[in-house]
């Protein structure tokens, strides 16, 4: 399946088509590959799943980044498309965080108000607009540098990716709704329509702030302040992702005496702070590949360590897969910054800024 329009090139010139289909399809597959599979939350044992994660997340992703491109606007639209994907997925496509929470194990009456998980759905928002948007457009833009200001898509290829997105998530809802939830011996949940128009009403919003936030940034102009060292900031994205998880947490142990809006306001306060600090960071001039690298390796490296709190009902096979995946997973991202390190020389950092930083929180990616 072609996700670029055909596209006459004289003899030994890439196609349009040719020349984006290595980003594409490295961004189709790394939004679910990083989000579901390296977090543990799909595993080998079910690993069949990860097509229509790849038709929803990796679909869902490469829309958001070619809206960005189009807009010329940075990672501040790419994290508003990033939150309107995560509530299509949470209140449209499996309703997770507006049906009652079905695990085992799980309180499903702690933090949930007006028919919401809000403890559940903050986690959400934050774990799925960071890991199945701004990391693997992130690294995809790593890995493809020349294309990264690009737009990759042409007409013919937004419409073939807005279908199989549409298709993935009818396979995702009826997957999980009608299917998972009955083997689990659940009954499906009919949420209220006020609830589904609440969503609806919340991703257009998201998407109109994303273009009008499109001009937000630095567009190239940064502060004279050196940067911080590049494993500065991949410690400071793990730091930054840790706690996320104790909201999780509090889903499957709550704390009786904790009242709901104490995580709630602590998780978002945590959240504007790390964006904040991030932005701020990413704004010193000589901010390159290298603190982008490790940016993104940082919380990776989270997400994959977390997993290992939950894997006490794990069957062996998926504790083998789990191990071996993020072995190759860190060997990835060791052999992505031998080429970033190749490309990137650390005593010019001051001087590889170009017009419009391009990643971390700023006005590009």
């Amino acid at each position: 399946m072609s996700l670029n329009s055909a596209q006459t090139s004289p003899a030994g010139t890439p196609s349009s088509s040719t020349r984006f289909a290595g980003p594409i399809w490295t961004l189709i597959f790394l939004a679910p590959f990083i989000a579901e599979v390296l977090s543990g939350a799909t595993r080998i044992s079910f690993i069949f799943v990860l097509l229509p994660e790849m038709m929803v997340w990796g679909g869902g992703a490469l829309l958001c980044r070619e809206l960005v491109r189009r807009w010329q606007a940075g990672a501040t639209s790419l994290l508003m498309l990033g939150l309107a994907l995560s509530i299509a997925e949470e209140f449209i496509i499996q309703q997770t965080s507006i049906a009652p929470l079905p695990w085992p194990g799980a309180n499903a009456n702690y933090g949930r108000i007006w028919g919401i998980n809000w403890i559940y759905f903050l986690f959400m928002l934050g774990f799925e607009s960071i890991f199945v948007v701004l990391v693997p457009v992130q690294v995809t833009e790593l890995l493809f540098p020349s294309r990264r200001k690009q737009p990759w898509l042409r007409t013919r290829g937004i419409i073939v990716t807005c279908i199989a997105f549409l298709v993935g998530c009818r396979i995702a809802w009826y997957g999980w709704t009608q299917q998972a939830l009955k083997r689990m011996n659940i009954a499906p949940y009919h949420p209220p329509s006020l609830t589904i128009a609440l969503g609806f009403a919340t991703i257009a919003l998201l998407i109109l702030l994303a273009y009008l936030l499109r001009e937000t940034g630095h567009s190239g102009v940064v502060s004279s302040r050196r940067p911080a060292h590049p494993w500065i900031i991949g410690i400071a994205a793990f730091v930054f992702c840790a706690p996320w998880w104790v909201l999780m947490s509090l889903v499957f142990v709550p704390r009786p005496g904790l009242p709901v809006w104490i995580p709630m306001a602590s998780g978002i306060g945590w959240a504007l702070m790390a964006f904040t600090t991030i932005r701020f960071l990413s704004a010193a001039q000589g901010w390159n590949d290298t603190h982008r690298w490790t940016l993104s390796f940082g919380a990776t490296l989270l997400s994959m360590s977390s997993a290992y709190i939950s894997t006490a009902g794990w069957l062996q096979i998926d504790l083998m897969g789990k191990a071996i995946l993020n072995v190759l997973a860190v060997i990835g991202f060791l052999l992505l910054a031998r080429n970033v390190w190749r490309r990137t020389d650390p005593e010019q950092l001051p001087k590889l800024q170009s017009p419009g930083c391009e990643c971390g929180l700023n006005s590009d990616l």
